[in-house]
């Protein structure tokens, strides 16, 4: 007995997965992320420190160049990373005016999740999985959760 079940039909399509372990498609995709961060980065008045960690860990050395020369090609970690970062920055401008959403980052937070520590602190220390978190947090949300 074949049992296949059906989904009804729906305008909802999910957007095609994107392979980042796919050099090609970092190549296409690390230039626009890199120029992405640095606005976020301007708009979040980040020191240079900051950014660098939230990067992975980057050396300022590193960073430097970046910035003047941002046509290079991302590991898969810090595309993520900036994935989530651009995610979080999108979602603070949908839920908040321009200023607060730009300062949010910043302010000390009372959530849970920060302990009284601001967004920014919490994302240096845990990394990648407190980005996710945020973005998470922010997308619950903007669904109205």
């Amino acid at each position: 007995m074949n049992l296949a079940y059906a989904y009804p039909l729906s305008r909802f399509e999910p957007a095609a997965m994107v392979d980042l372990n796919d050099k090609p498609t970092r190549e296409r995709l690390s230039g626009s992320a890199l120029k992405g961060f640095f606005k976020l980065a301007d708009a979040w008045k980040l020191r240079d420190e900051e950014a660098c960690n939230l990067l992975g860990g980057l050396s300022s050395s590193a960073f430097y160049e970046w910035k003047k020369k941002p046509d290079r090609v991302l590991e898969v970690d810090r595309i993520t990373r900036i994935s989530y970062l651009l995610g979080i920055y999108k979602a603070l401008h949908i839920l908040y005016g321009d200023e607060l959403a730009d300062q949010w980052v910043g302010m000390p937070n009372r959530n849970i999740i920060f302990k009284g520590r601001t967004p920014l602190d919490y994302m240096q220390e845990g990394g990648l999985l407190a980005m996710q978190t945020v973005r998470q947090l922010l997308d619950a949300r903007r669904g109205g959760v």
